[in-house]
């Protein structure tokens, strides 16, 4: 039962995943274009609306099963 919870817990948590990659990605660009801040922020800003996104996706599909 407790790798059940593990393995719902992980499902949950798997769109957070795309805050960090935004950040680095935001970095990436940062330093591609010599701003690093700015990078940084439209990364992490990019991160955050799709996290919310797949959130809201990932809801909607559990409520319609």
């Amino acid at each position: 039962m407790n790798k059940k919870k593990n393995k719902k817990k992980i499902e949950d948590d798997s769109e957070a995943l795309f805050i960090p990659a935004g950040v680095l990605t935001g970095m990436g660009f940062g330093f591609l274009y010599g701003n690093l801040v700015a990078g940084l922020f439209i990364g992490l800003g990019f991160g955050f609306i799709v996290f919310a996104i797949l959130s809201v996706v990932r809801k909607r599909n559990k409520k319609n099963i």
